[in-house]
Protein backbone atom coordinates (compact mmCIF):
# COMPACT_ATOMS: atom_id res chain seq x y z
CA UNK A 1 0.00 0.00 0.00
CA UNK A 2 1.69 3.68 -1.13
CA UNK A 3 0.95 6.57 1.14
CA UNK A 4 2.08 9.85 -0.37
CA UNK A 5 1.54 14.04 1.08
CA UNK A 6 -1.67 15.38 -0.35
CA UNK A 7 -1.21 18.10 -3.13
CA UNK A 8 -2.24 21.46 -2.30
CA UNK A 9 -5.42 20.83 -4.36
CA UNK A 10 -6.40 17.50 -1.95
CA UNK A 11 -5.93 19.34 1.37
CA UNK A 12 -8.92 21.04 0.77
CA UNK A 13 -10.89 18.30 0.26
CA UNK A 14 -9.65 17.57 4.26
CA UNK A 15 -12.68 19.22 5.95
CA UNK A 16 -16.14 19.28 5.85
CA UNK A 17 -17.71 20.67 2.54
CA UNK A 18 -20.99 21.58 1.33
CA UNK A 19 -23.92 18.96 0.32
CA UNK A 20 -22.90 20.04 -2.88
CA UNK A 21 -19.60 19.50 -3.11
CA UNK A 22 -19.57 16.31 -1.18
CA UNK A 23 -21.69 14.90 -3.67
CA UNK A 24 -19.82 16.33 -6.48
CA UNK A 25 -16.85 14.58 -5.08
CA UNK A 26 -18.90 11.35 -4.02
CA UNK A 27 -17.35 11.74 -0.32
CA UNK A 28 -18.64 8.53 1.29
CA UNK A 29 -18.14 9.69 4.61
CA UNK A 30 -14.77 10.66 7.35
CA UNK A 31 -13.52 8.83 10.20
CA UNK A 32 -12.27 11.11 13.23
CA UNK A 33 -9.92 9.82 15.65
CA UNK A 34 -7.40 10.65 18.48
CA UNK A 35 -4.94 8.15 20.49
CA UNK A 36 -5.96 9.50 24.00
CA UNK A 37 -4.19 11.84 26.47
CA UNK A 38 -1.71 9.22 26.52
CA UNK A 39 -0.78 8.76 23.16
CA UNK A 40 -1.24 5.50 22.83
CA UNK A 41 -4.88 4.77 23.10
CA UNK A 42 -6.95 4.85 19.50
CA UNK A 43 -10.47 5.56 19.62
CA UNK A 44 -12.88 6.58 16.33
CA UNK A 45 -16.15 7.87 15.12
CA UNK A 46 -17.61 7.00 12.16
CA UNK A 47 -19.72 10.29 10.15
CA UNK A 48 -21.96 8.89 7.13
CA UNK A 49 -22.47 11.56 4.29
CA UNK A 50 -23.76 9.02 1.16
CA UNK A 51 -24.78 5.58 3.02
CA UNK A 52 -25.38 4.74 -0.35
CA UNK A 53 -22.00 4.18 -1.30
CA UNK A 54 -20.76 2.45 1.79
CA UNK A 55 -20.76 -0.98 0.25
CA UNK A 56 -19.22 -3.91 1.70
CA UNK A 57 -15.99 -3.58 -0.34
CA UNK A 58 -15.73 -0.22 0.84
CA UNK A 59 -16.08 -1.21 4.71
CA UNK A 60 -13.38 -4.06 3.73
CA UNK A 61 -10.95 -1.10 2.07
CA UNK A 62 -11.18 0.92 5.13
CA UNK A 63 -10.30 -1.50 7.23
CA UNK A 64 -7.57 -2.74 5.07
CA UNK A 65 -5.93 0.69 4.95
CA UNK A 66 -6.48 1.60 8.78
CA UNK A 67 -5.22 -1.75 9.62
CA UNK A 68 -2.11 -0.89 7.39
CA UNK A 69 -1.01 2.15 9.01
CA UNK A 70 -1.62 1.13 12.28
CA UNK A 71 1.54 -0.93 12.06
CA UNK A 72 4.44 -0.29 14.01
CA UNK A 73 5.78 2.85 12.91
CA UNK A 74 2.58 3.71 10.98
CA UNK A 75 1.13 6.82 10.61
CA UNK A 76 -1.77 6.10 12.90
CA UNK A 77 0.47 3.62 15.18
CA UNK A 78 0.42 6.43 17.83
CA UNK A 79 0.32 10.05 18.62
CA UNK A 80 4.65 10.11 18.48
CA UNK A 81 4.69 7.48 15.47
CA UNK A 82 2.84 10.09 13.92
CA UNK A 83 4.73 12.98 14.68
CA UNK A 84 7.97 10.98 13.40
CA UNK A 85 6.60 9.72 10.52
CA UNK A 86 5.19 13.24 9.45
CA UNK A 87 8.33 14.68 9.47
CA UNK A 88 9.93 12.12 6.77
CA UNK A 89 7.09 14.17 5.02
CA UNK A 90 7.82 17.63 5.03
CA UNK A 91 5.86 18.12 2.09
CA UNK A 92 2.75 16.84 4.21
CA UNK A 93 3.00 19.96 6.47
CA UNK A 94 0.21 22.47 5.64
CA UNK A 95 -1.61 25.77 7.03
CA UNK A 96 -4.82 24.05 9.35
CA UNK A 97 -7.33 26.44 11.38
CA UNK A 98 -5.19 26.74 14.09
CA UNK A 99 -2.06 25.24 13.60
CA UNK A 100 0.05 23.24 10.84
CA UNK A 101 -1.21 20.30 10.18
CA UNK A 102 -0.10 16.98 7.83
CA UNK A 103 -2.16 15.60 4.80
CA UNK A 104 -1.53 12.22 3.05
CA UNK A 105 -3.49 10.17 1.05
CA UNK A 106 -3.93 6.42 0.12
CA UNK A 107 -5.48 4.97 -2.81
CA UNK A 108 -7.11 1.52 -3.43
CA UNK A 109 -8.84 0.59 -6.87
CA UNK A 110 -11.90 2.11 -6.70
CA UNK A 111 -11.19 4.53 -3.42
CA UNK A 112 -9.22 7.80 -2.17
CA UNK A 113 -8.94 7.78 1.63
CA UNK A 114 -7.59 11.65 2.54
CA UNK A 115 -5.87 12.34 5.91
CA UNK A 116 -5.74 15.57 7.50
CA UNK A 117 -3.55 14.80 10.99
CA UNK A 118 -2.64 16.68 14.01
CA UNK A 119 -0.25 14.96 16.40
CA UNK A 120 -1.12 17.26 19.04
CA UNK A 121 -2.18 16.33 23.18
CA UNK A 122 -5.61 17.11 23.24
CA UNK A 123 -6.62 17.15 19.67
CA UNK A 124 -8.79 14.94 17.51
CA UNK A 125 -5.51 13.89 15.69
CA UNK A 126 -6.82 12.60 12.19
CA UNK A 127 -9.38 12.54 10.26
CA UNK A 128 -10.16 10.05 7.11
CA UNK A 129 -12.10 11.59 4.59
CA UNK A 130 -13.51 8.70 1.82
CA UNK A 131 -14.17 9.20 -1.87
CA UNK A 132 -15.02 7.24 -5.02
CA UNK A 133 -11.65 8.28 -6.85
CA UNK A 134 -12.77 8.44 -10.20
CA UNK A 135 -15.50 11.21 -9.33
CA UNK A 136 -12.79 13.05 -6.81
CA UNK A 137 -9.97 13.27 -9.29
CA UNK A 138 -12.42 14.47 -11.95
CA UNK A 139 -13.80 17.46 -10.01
CA UNK A 140 -9.79 18.15 -8.28
CA UNK A 141 -8.92 18.70 -12.63
CA UNK A 142 -11.82 20.26 -13.50
CA UNK A 143 -11.42 22.87 -10.63
CA UNK A 144 -7.66 23.45 -12.28
CA UNK A 145 -9.28 25.80 -14.57
CA UNK A 146 -10.72 28.18 -11.64
CA UNK A 147 -13.48 30.28 -10.83
CA UNK A 148 -14.85 32.37 -13.51
CA UNK A 149 -16.43 36.02 -12.42
CA UNK A 150 -18.60 37.98 -15.47
CA UNK A 151 -20.37 40.75 -16.02
CA UNK A 152 -23.74 40.79 -16.82
CA UNK A 153 -23.73 40.60 -20.23
CA UNK A 154 -21.32 37.44 -19.82
CA UNK A 155 -17.68 38.91 -20.15
CA UNK A 156 -15.08 37.81 -18.20
CA UNK A 157 -13.77 39.62 -15.64
CA UNK A 158 -10.82 37.74 -14.10
CA UNK A 159 -10.71 33.39 -12.34
CA UNK A 160 -9.32 33.05 -9.13
CA UNK A 161 -8.06 29.61 -7.97
CA UNK A 162 -10.55 27.22 -6.42
CA UNK A 163 -10.50 28.00 -2.67
CA UNK A 164 -9.40 31.15 -3.09
CA UNK A 165 -11.20 34.78 -1.80
CA UNK A 166 -13.19 37.88 -3.31
CA UNK A 167 -13.44 41.37 -2.10
CA UNK A 168 -17.66 42.29 -2.86
CA UNK A 169 -17.91 45.92 -2.28
CA UNK A 170 -21.31 47.36 -1.49
CA UNK A 171 -23.27 50.56 -2.90
CA UNK A 172 -22.20 52.31 0.42
CA UNK A 173 -18.54 51.28 0.67
CA UNK A 174 -19.03 48.55 3.04
CA UNK A 175 -16.48 45.81 2.12
CA UNK A 176 -16.57 41.80 2.37
CA UNK A 177 -14.72 39.10 1.52
CA UNK A 178 -16.18 35.89 0.84
CA UNK A 179 -14.07 32.45 0.11
CA UNK A 180 -14.96 30.52 -3.16
CA UNK A 181 -15.23 27.24 -4.51
CA UNK A 182 -15.28 25.24 -8.02
CA UNK A 183 -18.82 23.56 -8.36
CA UNK A 184 -18.69 23.49 -12.33
CA UNK A 185 -18.02 25.97 -15.13
CA UNK A 186 -21.03 27.79 -14.32
CA UNK A 187 -21.62 27.29 -10.90
CA UNK A 188 -19.95 28.36 -7.87
CA UNK A 189 -20.14 28.44 -4.31
CA UNK A 190 -19.77 31.96 -2.69
CA UNK A 191 -19.87 31.99 1.08
CA UNK A 192 -22.38 30.05 1.89
CA UNK A 193 -24.43 30.18 -1.09
CA UNK A 194 -24.00 28.28 -4.66
CA UNK A 195 -24.50 31.21 -7.46
CA UNK A 196 -24.96 30.65 -11.59
CA UNK A 197 -22.09 32.82 -12.17
CA UNK A 198 -24.45 34.86 -14.62
CA UNK A 199 -26.70 35.30 -11.53
CA UNK A 200 -24.11 36.22 -9.54
CA UNK A 201 -23.38 39.48 -11.53
CA UNK A 202 -26.65 40.15 -12.18
CA UNK A 203 -27.28 40.16 -8.47
CA UNK A 204 -24.39 42.31 -7.73
CA UNK A 205 -25.15 45.07 -10.62
CA UNK A 206 -28.81 45.29 -9.04
CA UNK A 207 -27.50 45.88 -5.38
CA UNK A 208 -24.76 48.31 -6.86
CA UNK A 209 -22.07 46.24 -5.50
CA UNK A 210 -18.96 45.43 -7.11
CA UNK A 211 -16.53 42.42 -6.63
CA UNK A 212 -12.82 41.93 -7.33
CA UNK A 213 -10.05 39.14 -6.42
CA UNK A 214 -8.19 39.34 -3.17
CA UNK A 215 -5.13 40.46 -3.95
CA UNK A 216 -3.41 39.09 -1.05
CA UNK A 217 -3.87 35.70 -1.90
CA UNK A 218 -0.74 33.90 -2.09
CA UNK A 219 -1.42 32.55 -5.10
CA UNK A 220 -1.79 34.55 -8.55
CA UNK A 221 -4.91 34.74 -10.27
CA UNK A 222 -5.30 32.85 -13.88
CA UNK A 223 -6.11 34.58 -16.81
CA UNK A 224 -8.80 34.70 -19.16
CA UNK A 225 -8.30 32.19 -21.79
CA UNK A 226 -7.80 32.83 -25.03
CA UNK A 227 -9.35 30.47 -26.74
CA UNK A 228 -13.29 30.33 -27.87
CA UNK A 229 -13.93 25.59 -21.84
CA UNK A 230 -19.67 4.34 8.98
CA UNK A 231 -21.52 2.78 10.86
CA UNK A 232 -19.53 -0.43 10.21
Amino acid sequence: MEIRALTPAEQKYTYAQSMQLEGQTSNIGHLRGDFASSGYGFYTTWFDTRPQWKTDEFKKELDEVINSLREDKGLLHNRYDMSAFAKHYPESAFAGSYCTEYGFRVDTEKHAFLFRCNPTKGDYNFYCYCFVKEWLDKHIQKAEQGIRFIDPNYKELFRIPDGGKIIITSSWGEKTERPCRFIDEYHTEIGNNIFHICEFAERMEQNGATYEPKSTEPQTVTKAPKHKDLER
